[in-house]
């Protein structure tokens, strides 16, 4: 484990628990990495109704977005974050969103004079499709351009995420990926009790789906593939959903009959239900990383996604299969193939927690860690050559101005 003392890390973001999403856990995960290897950090994020007290988290007043209202948005003053960043002296500023907080982290960081870097979580132009507001691609696209080439890196989760920002001139981009806690999620969590709750015996394929329940999901293509297998399969398919979200009413309506919503899991009960399935579903098309994937592969589940770049990139290399996107019927072929043959869905498991495994959080934060360092310390360097004054040559006499 690399150490991080002398690291005083501020990191500013729209998400953070209790708000309950991959960007906030992973965040959260951060926090823990850089507090256990001896650094310090300190969150600047957004209110939430059930937010408890913390010292180290400060949080400014904001209001749910409406087209989300599960996602908080605020604009703290920027006079008010320069002086707590003077105050608190980081080392780094770290900024996990573009808008709202993280752009007051932004411009006080480059205030202050302190490095300033960047993640990029969130397909925010693909976005724009389902929350319709389409006309805003370009100028998303251009601002996000702005924001992130303002700072010295621009943090992406995968090659595929990396290379579509690099085609939108993106510049200074770095990989920073992510990893599987192997005791959390693992095959001998799997429940035949949870199973027969699920409407599933030893002889039926349990599909699941694990995440948010929005719009750019696009569960409306794995529910319409599930119907479509049904009727082709020799073996009895059920569906089973994990999560919550803005579409949740929408979904449930749209759902085959036989399928359960059991709502958001976490701890044992998450560990149990993908562990217990047979199959993980994954149509989205927006994610730059899906953390679920590697949830289901640790635990021993083959995986069905949508044949985008980021989802590819993973199960190339972790033993799932892809259809193309948006193809429902494309989709009910590759669920009837894995139902209809146990021994496939067994190779396919065995690779992809051998994939799985590989995927340490502890190698995961080494590599920020050691880069967070190398900015810093190029930070440091251009100062002091800045501040180096400039040597005039005694055999050249001076170019006075005309």
């Amino acid at each position: 484990m690399i150490s991080a003392a002398g690291l005083r890390l501020a990191l500013f973001t729209d998400s953070y628990p209790p708000q309950l999403n991959g960007v906030s856990l992973l965040l959260e995960r951060l926090v823990g990495a850089v507090s256990e290897r001896g650094g310090a950090v300190r969150v600047f994020t957004t209110t939430d109704p059930s937010a408890q007290s913390d010292p180290e988290i400060l949080r400014w007043p904001s209001l749910a977005f409406w087209k989300y209202p599960e996602h908080r948005v605020s604009l703290p003053a920027p006079w008010s974050v320069r002086r707590v960043l003077r105050e608190w002296g980081p080392t780094i500023v770290h900024a996990a969103s573009p808008f709202g907080v993280g752009l007051a982290g932004r411009a006080a960081a480059r205030a202050v004079g302190v490095p300033f870097v960047a993640s990029y979580h969130t397909s925010w132009s693909a976005y724009t499709a389902y929350y319709r507001l389409t006309p805003l691609r370009n100028v998303t696209w251009a601002y996000l351009r702005w924001f992130h080439n303002g700072g010295s890196r621009t943090y992406c989760p995968t090659r595929a995420t990396e290379a579509e920002l690099r085609a939108h001139g993106f510049a200074r981009t770095a990989i920073w990926s992510r990893g599987v806690d192997a005791r959390l999620f693992n095959p001998t969590f799997r429940s035949a009790e949870l199973r027969e709750r699920l409407g599933a015996d030893e002889r039926t394929v349990l599909a699941v789906y694990v995440g948010r329940l929005g719009a750019e999901k696009r569960l409306d293509v794995a529910f319409d593939g599930l119907r479509a297998a049904a009727q082709q399969s020799g073996t009895r398919v059920v569906c089973a959903v994990a999560g919550d979200g803005p579409h949740a009413s929408e979904y449930r309506g749209a759902a085959p009959p036989d399928t359960v919503f059991v709502g958001r899991l976490t701890g044992r009960a998450l560990s149990e239900f993908y562990a217990s399935a047979d199959l993980f579903l994954f149509p989205s098309t927006t994610d730059t990383f899906g953390n679920v994937l590697l949830e289901a592969m640790a635990s021993g589940v083959p995986v069905i996604g949508a044949d985008v770049g980021p989802t590819r990139e993973l199960l190339s290399a972790g033993g799932g299969v892809t259809f193309p996107a948006g193809d429902a019927k494309a989709l009910a072929t590759r669920i009837v193939e894995l139902a209809d043959s146990p021994v496939r869905r067994a190779s396919l498991a065995a690779r992809a927690l051998a994939f799985a495994r590989g995927c340490t959080w502890e190698s995961v934060f080494d590599d920020l860690v050691s880069d967070y360092a190398r900015v810093i310390a190029e930070a440091s360097t251009a100062s002091a050559r800045a501040a180096r004054p400039t040597l005039l040559n005694p055999l050249r006499p001076p170019t006075l101005p005309s």
